[in-house]
């Protein structure tokens, strides 16, 4: 085979290849890199507020970062009272377990379980006759013994008699006046033997040793009790009045001390678990002597009057103890000090300029959310609260009640391309009606009258909903000053102002932006 007549020939069918010009190649780049710059651009102008909403952001007359949105507090002097929190534990005055004395059956039960008695009340009598036996043989015995001791003495006498007449030996005297002596011991204990039979049977009444509440009882009518019982007949608690004891920081026992040396009467409230109902109040009463080593504090006890019977024995309870009164202090809240390599600061608000300065401070005693400003604040100044981590000393802010786009000048203020283009536009529709004058020489009657229902008509529909004015009220009636200047800002609206108007639509806009981003991330 001819291998030439075998070769396609391809030359004639597919045309030569073209070679791609340096020259093309970075045209083409080049638009890349602008298409992708401009769809970065795209992405940021949509999850972004606008050039114009960052103007007020100008800080010193710069371009700066945009102003931070804070919340704020007054200053103001107040008394602040020094409490010391701790959980207590109810223990009564006394708690008595009522025994018998005396061995017997258990005749009557007077008493009723969660009865209040009193002390001295009869609670249950014991079957008594054979005390009443006893204290009858007890009785007898000791006028025997004392009839026997009364013939001994006459007898004496008579002796005596004859030995001053020397008709009786001496011995005979002393002999009878020995056996007086032995009656006279004999009707002593007689006697005492009767009082013991007479006391055995006064234990046959059971009475309450103290003023309290009656438990459950542990015996029935019929029972056989004895004064070795170990659960007895009742216990008794005295629960009015009533002590609680806590433990309260061995770095506190001085000043505890020094006030009961002064006879300052510190206030004492027990509070439930939730420490949301008081359920006495009280006075502090005593310390203990010593250190409790493995934990570092000291048990006090605090004394209630209980007359509600809200407390009960052995009851867990949060005590607050109030130690001392801080009078004409200047508080803020706890959430406006922050702490710094050089210590404690605040921001301070400089209202008519909307920034802020930092401003070291010496803070005091300090409650659960205010906190005493011992030096470097002024009653009246106004601090952060909220948004402090964005700012630094010279930050321009946004205050609650600021209209939006109006940076760091308050309402109305609105800096920026905004404000320059509001102000432009009465210029343009000045010049409007005096290039159209000639046209027409008077105004159509009508005109203004029209165009008042037209702007209500406007504002009506692109206002904000009753909602939205309640909440945009709600957020800063705190502040008397931002509430005032957001009521003028809706009743601008409410007017038709083209420019409150605009700044509701960039609000309204801004927060469609805001949440669409949300929803994409």
């Amino acid at each position: 085979m001819d291998p030439k007549a075998e070769t396609p020939q391809t030359g004639a069918e597919t045309p030569p290849r073209r070679r791609i010009s340096r020259r093309a190649s970075i045209i083409g780049s080049v638009i890349a890199v602008i298409i992708l710059a401009g769809t970065g651009w795209l992405a940021w102008h949509l999850t972004h507020p606008s050039a114009d909403s960052a103007a007020g952001g100008f800080v010193g007359g710069r371009r700066g970062a945009p102003a931070t949105t804070v919340g704020v507090a007054t200053a103001e002097r107040a008394s602040i009272p020094i409490v010391l929190e701790a959980l207590g534990t109810v223990t009564p005055q006394a708690s008595v377990r009522v025994t018998p004395q005396v061995s017997g059956v258990m005749q009557k039960v007077l008493f009723k379980e969660g009865q209040m008695v009193k002390a001295g009340e009869l609670l249950a009598t014991i079957d008594p006759r054979q005390f009443e036996m006893a204290l009858m043989q007890a009785t007898g015995q000791r006028q025997r013994d004392e009839a026997q001791l009364d013939s001994a003495r006459v007898q004496l006498q008579r002796y005596k008699t004859l030995l001053e007449q020397d008709s009786i030996a001496r011995q005979d005297v002393d002999t009878q006046a020995a056996l007086v002596k032995q009656l006279e011991g004999t009707v002593v204990i007689d006697k005492a033997n009767e009082g013991t039979a007479r006391l055995n049977l006064g234990y046959t009444r059971v009475v309450a040793p103290v003023s309290g509440r009656v438990g459950l009882r542990t015996v029935d009518v019929g029972n056989v009790v004895s004064s070795g019982d170990a659960n007895g007949i009742a216990l008794i608690t005295q629960i009015t009045p009533i002590d609680v004891v806590f433990a309260i920081p061995q770095d506190q026992v001085g000043e505890l001390q020094q006030n009961a040396a002064k006879g300052v009467a510190m206030q004492v409230t027990a509070l439930d678990r939730t420490r949301a109902v008081t359920l006495d109040t009280g006075t502090f009463a005593s310390l203990d002597n010593q250190v409790d080593i493995t934990t570092g504090t000291v048990k006090a006890k605090a004394r209630f009057t209980n007359s509600e019977l809200k407390l009960y024995p052995s009851q867990f309870v949060n005590v607050r103890l109030q130690v001392r009164t801080i009078a004409n202090a200047i508080v803020v809240p706890v959430t406006a000090v922050r702490m710094g390599s050089n210590g404690e600061y605040v921001y301070v608000v400089n209202t008519k300029e909307r920034t802020v300065s930092l401003r070291p401070i010496k803070r005091g005693q300090a409650t659960v959310d205010k906190v005493v400003i011992a030096s470097g604040l002024e009653a009246g100044e106004r601090v952060i609260t909220e948004g402090a981590d964005r700012l630094k000393d010279g930050a321009s802010v946004v205050l609650p009640g600021d209209a939006p786009g109006g940076g760091g000048r308050g309402p109305g203020g609105g800096g920026g391309k905004r404000q320059r283009g509001a102000a432009s536009a009465p210029d343009a529709g000045a010049s409007a009606p005096a290039a159209a004058a000639p046209a027409s020489s008077s105004p159509t009657p009508g005109a203004p009258a029209a165009a008042a229902p037209s702007a209500a008509k406007t504002a009506a529909a692109e206002g904000p909903t009753p909602e939205q004015r309640k909440r945009m009220l709600d957020q800063v009636k705190d502040d008397p000053e931002a509430l005032e200047r957001r009521q003028r800002f809706l009743a601008a609206i409410d007017a038709g102002d083209p420019a409150a108007l605009e700044r509701w639509r960039s609000m309204r806009e801004r927060r469609q932006n805001g949440e669409r981003s949300r929803s994409e991330k």
